[in-house]
């Protein structure tokens, strides 16, 4: 029996329902993950590019855009867990460039920005909220990395309520190996991993007529 067999029959791998509210959920495109100056970075710009062409259409369409960032206070560096294990990010303080949003996104004064300390979007946050209060039903999840930040907050995603849309040429990543692995893996069991084109011709759509 083959991987897509397998899968297949233990049941995974069905289509998510799309609703008539979405929102777009942008992981984490901050400099310290998009300018490769930095040693946490990767080149994102084709991702970054593609993920501005929904946000742009979503905000002209009234559906939320909602960007998220990390970033450590210097008394928490000594304290959490998830530093000692990945070092690298303790970089990622506050008040530094590394934790802005990457001006390329197209991020406009009224998207909020997120602060979280872990790789989820929705652990310790106000998203789940924020998503509850906008009465969005349908998630599209962008960002990076595909294989920590954007995986984690599509698990948590689903497991908030919302069905999960996944652009995978909207997420990068550091390598092509976890990168694929993290679709495939959110693809068969937390959301539909599509195209870019997929979801903008989502949005174009008039939901208020679905």
């Amino acid at each position: 029996m083959s991987q897509q067999e397998t899968y297949a029959a233990a049941g995974f791998g069905q289509t998510v329902p799309r609703g008539t509210r979405p929102a777009v959920l942008v992981v984490d495109f901050t400099y310290g993950f998009t300018d490769t100056q930095y040693p946490t970075a990767a080149d994102m710009s084709a991702q970054i590019a593609a993920t501005r062409r929904l946000t742009d259409l979503a905000r002209s369409k009234g559906y939320p855009v909602i960007y998220t960032a990390i970033a450590f206070h210097a008394g928490e560096l000594g304290m959490l867990p998830w530093l000692k294990k990945a070092t690298g990010m303790a970089a990622l303080r506050e008040g530094s460039r590394l934790v802005e949003i990457d001006a390329a996104t197209g991020i406009q004064p009224s998207d909020p920005v997120v602060i979280k300390k872990g790789a989820s979007a929705f652990f310790g946050t106000s998203v789940a909220a924020m998503l509850t209060g906008a009465e969005v039903d349908t998630l599209i999840v962008t960002g990076a990395t595909t294989s920590g930040c954007v995986r984690a907050t599509a698990v948590d995603g689903v497991q908030s309520g919302f069905n999960i849309l996944v652009p995978a040429d909207c997420c990068a990543d550091r390598a092509q190996a976890p990168h694929d692995a993290a679709l495939y893996d959110i693809d068969q069991k937390y959301g539909d991993v599509v195209s870019a084109d997929d979801i903008y011709d989502y949005l174009s759509l008039d939901l208020s007529r679905k």
